[in-house]
């Protein structure tokens, strides 16, 4: 039963979202670990609407996205790329110095080599068979559960943190929360989530959207909200002992500043261990081989809808070259951020607040989306409970987006 919301889970904790999560442990302690249950049923909701869209329809978001004025279906698309292509790039990165600490030598010649397979993977490989390959590498998120068992854990403090936390209006922590909120309930999932399961569709002869075939939706919906829930859980225990694991370490021996995933790794070294070290960083390069084709994946998917060409990864790629070549391209441009001046480490926590605050304009027209009986039939506009949640999703990344800019500029 579990597919697309697993392995959607499971690439949220991408090397980017471990960098992300990992300043956060360093830098404020367990202070932010109450936002991993806060979150969960939001991701939950949000994802479990995304998949819906995708069912029901038969098309993706940004298929869905052509009802709305084209400026602002570019603007959105313009807005997740460019996020996208950031993520890509520290996420390489990233990929090259875990596996230059595990293995010694360059760590851009690992880059590269690790981003050519990736590519080689999602434009040749039939999308069966990948799939599968991608369900499988979502067990290497458990590296990280694996190594808050490694270290010392105060659990009184933990369980204290987490359900009764001292919230702070600095700016620093505001910022970093919409950068956890950005990274955990991102637009490029949203994406991709409701592209896997037309792909569903599209893989599986005389499968089609529900609102044709209503009798399958009963079953449909059973299967999207036991796959959310599982995968949305796993996602987010994973970013839990990440933040967890770098507070009892890092920031317990005083340090606070941490740039990557891969530093995040070297760091725990001396103070956690050569073990929790290697599992540390060997997640890094797993989490990586599966975030890069979702990463790339999804702005294929919403450029593709977007411009009307043909799309999917069940057909051969001469059958859909815009599609792949916004594959091969994102990866590539990702690549490259490695060879300029910019540095894609530097903008990867930019990029989770260019998440962020993207997210609430893709939240609202989901919702709108999602309610619309000429996108979702009559009968399969979300329920109250998802309307409710969603709503409520989108309220609290606008608030947290709000609140970080006035810091800002009261700063």
């Amino acid at each position: 039963m579990l597919g697309p919301g697993l392995v959607t889970g499971a690439s949220d904790d991408d090397p980017s979202g471990i960098g992300t999560y990992s300043q956060v442990g360093a830098q404020f302690g367990m202070g932010l670990l109450w936002t991993i249950p806060f979150t969960y049923p939001l991701m939950c909701a949000v994802q479990e609407i995304s998949a819906r869209i995708g069912r029901v329809s038969g098309k993706g978001i940004a298929g869905n996205l052509r009802a709305y004025p084209r400026w602002l279906m570019y603007s959105i698309i313009f807005l997740l790329v460019i996020a996208n292509v950031i993520n890509l790039g520290a996420d390489i990165a990233a990929m090259g110095a875990a596996a230059k600490l595990l293995l010694g030598g360059p760590a851009i010649l690992y880059a590269i080599a690790l981003t050519v397979v990736s590519v080689l993977l999602e434009v040749f490989i039939c999308y069966d068979r990948y799939a599968h390959v991608l369900k499988w590498l979502t067990l290497t998120i458990f590296a990280y559960v694996a190594t808050a068992f490694v270290v010392q854990i105060p659990w009184g403090e933990t369980l204290k943190q987490t359900f009764w936390p001292h919230v702070s209006l600095s700016a620093d922590y505001l910022t970093a929360l919409i950068a956890v909120f950005g990274t955990t309930i991102s637009p490029y999932l949203f994406f991709w989530q409701a592209s896997q399961e037309v792909e569903e569709i599209t893989a599986h002869k005389g499968a089609q959207a529900l609102k044709r075939t209503p009798k399958e939706a009963p079953a449909e919906f059973w299967r999207i909200r036991v796959d959310t829930v599982v995968g949305m859980f796993f996602s987010n225990i994973v970013a839990f002992f990440i933040i967890l694991t770098c507070a009892v370490t890092l920031h317990a021996h005083g340090i606070t500043s941490i740039n990557t995933a891969a530093e995040a790794a070297e760091a725990l070294r001396p103070v956690a261990g050569r073990f929790a070290f290697a599992l540390f960083a060997g997640g890094i390069i797993g989490t990586g081989l599966l975030a890069l084709p979702v990463l790339a994946g999804s702005a294929a998917y919403a450029v593709g809808e977007a411009m009307g060409w043909p799309i999917g990864l069940d057909k051969k790629a001469a059958r859909a070259k815009g599609f792949y070549a916004v594959i091969a391209g994102a990866m590539l441009l990702g690549l490259a951020l490695n060879f300029t001046s910019i540095d894609p480490i530097k903008a990867l926590f930019w990029s989770a607040v260019i998440n962020g605050v993207t997210a609430v304009p893709v939240l609202v027209l989901m919702m709108l989306m999602a309610n619309n009986a000429k996108i979702m039939g009559k009968k399969f506009t979300i329920p109250r409970i998802l309307r409710l949640l969603g709503w409520t999703t989108a309220a609290v990344m606008l608030a947290a987006t709000i609140a970080m800019f006035a810091t800002w500029h009261s700063g």
